[in-house]
């Protein structure tokens, strides 16, 4: 246990799981889908669907969305700001099977129909896990520097984008590999436990079939 599991996130209240975290996932979604957003559908289950206007995790969602930090005073304004940028926000609520009680559903829609859809449960002390993306079970909680590539699976990929990795002097310590089906959408998720030079991101979206590369520093 360190400081951070004691005292927990430096964050806009009430709750680490329910605005923190709520923050850190929606955020992530945008991220992942790489583009501005012009729409948004969030389903809250469990415990955020029956606590999520007295908590703030609607503000707190929406202010990630809008690439906002735990920590940003502009999440108590997020609705406002969101509306002011021309953005749709849809609430509802529903079960989501086998979901932790603190998930979330949240697709994002671009201007030009670009759509992602991502799951992501609060886990306490404004921590993620982010379990799917689109229609893939996925696994990455963002604690680490995180590089997430999605491409089509063709031989090669994971060997070039690996040996970029190392050209960077990264060191790897969980690797994942989900696809939808041989030769469809697949997503390489590596997290690591040092850092990552930025610039090199840049490469690894140029190869070809490689849709799009994220990377993540959340904390």
């Amino acid at each position: 246990m360190n400081v951070f599991d004691i005292v927990g996130p430096v964050m806009i209240g009430p709750s680490s799981s329910h605005t923190a975290g709520a923050a850190r996932i929606g955020k992530t979604a945008a991220m992942l889908l790489g583009a501005p957003v012009a729409k948004a559908d969030i389903l809250f289950h469990g415990s955020f669907a029956k606590t999520y206007r007295g908590h703030g995790t609607d503000k707190a969602i929406v202010g990630g969305i809008l690439k906002m930090d735990p920590w940003d005073s502009g999440i108590r304004t997020s609705m406002e700001t969101a509306e002011k940028q021309g953005i749709s926000i849809n609430f509802r609520t529903g079960t989501l099977e086998n979901a932790h009680p603190n998930t979330a559903l949240v697709t994002l829609i671009s201007p030009k129909g670009k759509t992602i859809t991502v799951q992501g449960s609060s886990i306490g002390g404004g921590n993620i896990v982010i379990t799917r993306v689109n229609d893939m079970e996925v696994y990455f909680t963002g604690q680490k520097t995180t590089l997430i590539v999605m491409h089509q699976d063709v031989p090669g990929i994971i060997a070039h984008v690996t040996n970029l990795v190392a050209a960077g002097n990264a060191n790897i310590c969980n690797f994942r590999l989900n696809r939808q089906e041989k030769g469809g959408l697949a997503i390489m998720t590596l997290e690591m436990d040092s850092d990552f030079d930025d610039a090199l991101v840049s490469q690894i979206k140029s190869i070809p079939f490689v849709y799009n590369t994220i990377l993540l520093k959340l904390n």
